[in-house]
């Protein structure tokens, strides 16, 4: 009977530091705990003071390259290597994919914009729900150089390119 007592408590301590190596797991694949990280946009043209309303380095070779560093300085983590997603955050490599599909240039080009636009609020402000901070707002730490470069980088990678 003595040993049902122990083998109860020592069960418990087993369930307990599970649950807590689960919990440190579970806040460790958090999006909101990345420090960001400054980049060089130095070789970039420069855009002002002023927010671009859409991609200004859409296929400039240069600010692919500065993008797709500052991608993996900052977003890797989450959106995974080359923006393939391991399932913790939004694969970015279909973000406009939905834009793809469209056969009116018009249309099409509206669809792009409206990308542009949410994926720069996104990234200057964040995303938090409920208190829960899933990704860190960049506005301060990445100037619209180094937002826009990865723009140009992530357009790179999509899965069926325009």
């Amino acid at each position: 009977m003595s040993s049902i007592p122990h083998l109860f408590s020592s069960r418990l301590r087993r369930a307990g530091v599970a649950s807590a190596l689960a919990l440190a797991a579970a806040a460790a694949w958090s999006h909101g705990d990345v420090t960001p990280q400054a980049v060089d946009t130095k070789d970039l043209p420069q855009l002002g003071e002023q927010w671009r309303a859409e991609n200004p380095y859409r296929k400039n070779d240069k600010a692919i390259k500065v993008g797709a560093s500052a991608y993996n300085q900052n977003c890797a983590r989450c959106h995974g290597l080359e923006a393939i997603s391991g399932g913790i955050a939004p694969d970015l490599r279909k973000m406009d994919n939905e834009c793809a599909s469209l056969k009116d240039e018009k249309k099409r080009a509206a669809c792009v914009k409206d990308i542009d636009d949410y994926y720069l609020g996104s990234l200057r402000r964040g995303k938090v729900r409920n208190g829960a901070v899933y990704m860190p707002p960049f506005e301060g730490i990445l100037n619209q150089e180094a937002m826009w470069s990865i723009k140009a980088y992530l357009e790179t990678r999509r899965e069926r390119p325009f």
